[in-house]
């Protein structure tokens, strides 16, 4: 029999003129306050950005990927080793992905059946079954706070049939991730699909809702699609997903996708853009972007950001930023990481105290303006556009 479901989400605060919202996600290893955005760590690490300076970020739940860590090291050695909180030194809450969002990025190597997914691994070659059963027990293993049922996830666009045959699966394997789900302190969360179909995404979300998990998360978006696209189909599930559970929007996104989500009720989020942004020389401010590889950099000695409390903000200039990326240094991807993951806990900070305040849409409007939506000059470099939002690599 599945586990009885158990209320872990507290509603706060709902914006008086639009969704969004406020809450409490609590969790074994500690509470989480809503909006959040969870950076990625694939393999058990945020690149480039030690635990003790992640805790600096502001950040309060990371988010692991199934895949990735049953290939390597296995969740058997996680679990002999105290368990995927203890392996990785954070004493937050953790989330797992299921390894689904796999069958989308790894499509060339994998072969879905009814039963379950087959991979071959990109690391040896060797078969790799994946099945709703094996991914609630490597997550069970792992011990995360929160682990996602495993979704079928089809590249966009694709047939209506192809669409609908992914759909369709994705809720019977939620319902078998649920029946044999056995750790009463992992929150189970069901996953969304139907691809831009908002009629298939409504119906999906209807039949994922009767069968009563604890969290709700919207996938399959942010695999390409515009923008305005993904807004549309989140104003018609949103609607649907119960009040009283935390609604995550998977992959997602730049700072104006986190903003429009917020805006129309989602209260979770993650990204590898802050950080393989901030590898590649971007970072994030409120003024809009900035290339640190850029010469107008060369000689400035602001910070990146004025008030912004990471360390390099209040260690570091624009000149020695660029200097680090112009010589090569390691340095250079590290504090622009730091600082991006910074931005965007400052970002989902400020809307929570907005919505607290009842001020989200001028706070929204604000937020928004360095941040225009895609097909305008400055969202058409794909240093700053969305990039595949997935737990593949932070």
């Amino acid at each position: 029999m599945p586990l009885p479901i158990m209320c872990h989400f507290a509603l706060r605060h709902l914006d008086p003129h639009c969704a969004a919202r406020c809450g409490q996600l609590r969790t074994p290893h500690g509470a989480v306050e809503t909006p959040t955005f969870m950076p990625v760590g694939t393999q058990g690490t945020v690149k480039g950005i030690a635990t003790e300076l992640l805790e600096s970020t502001g950040t309060q739940m990371l988010l692991g990927n199934t895949y990735h860590l049953a290939l390597r090291p296995g969740e058997a050695l996680i679990q002999k080793m105290g368990g995927l909180h203890r392996f990785i030194g954070w004493n937050g809450p953790l989330l797992t992905d299921s390894g689904g969002f796999q069958l989308f990025s790894l499509a060339q190597n994998t072969r879905v059946t009814e039963h379950m997914a087959l991979f071959r691994s990109h690391i040896d070659g060797r078969l790799i079954e994946l099945s709703p059963e094996r991914a609630i027990a490597i997550q069970e293993a792992l011990g995360s706070d929160v682990a996602m049922v495993l979704d079928h996830v089809v590249a966009l666009p694709s047939s209506a049939e192809v669409v609908r045959d992914a759909c369709d699966r994705t809720v019977r394997w939620a319902a078998r991730c649920r029946d044999v789900a056995r750790r009463p302190d992992q929150l189970l969360f069901a996953i969304v699909q139907g691809g831009l179909d908002a009629d298939l995404r409504v119906a999906c979300t209807r039949r994922l809702v009767s069968l009563d998990f604890q969290g709700y998360a919207i996938g399959g978006l942010s695999v390409g699609e515009p923008p305005r696209e993904m807004y549309r189909i989140l104003d018609a599930t949103c609607p649907e997903l119960p009040a009283d559970r935390p609604r995550y929007l998977m992959g997602v996104g730049t700072p104006r996708d986190l903003l429009e989500a917020i805006r129309r009720g989602v209260d979770m989020f993650d990204c590898v853009i802050p950080t393989r942004n901030g590898r590649n020389a971007l970072a994030y401010t409120d003024q809009g972007p900035l290339r640190m590889r850029n010469l107008q950099h060369q000689d400035d000695d602001r910070p990146l950001e004025a008030g912004c409390p990471c360390l390099t903000c209040r260690r570091h200039s624009r000149a020695y930023l660029r200097h680090l990326f112009q010589a090569g240094e390691m340095l250079g991807p590290i504090l622009l990481s730091l600082h991006n993951v910074t931005y965007y806990q400052r970002l989902v900070a400020q809307a929570r105290a907005a919505i607290q305040a009842g001020t989200f849409g001028e706070f929204f409007a604000h937020k928004c303006q360095p941040w225009p939506l895609a097909g305008d000059a400055s969202l058409d470099d794909p240093d700053v556009s969305q990039v595949i939002g997935e737990p593949s690599g932070a």
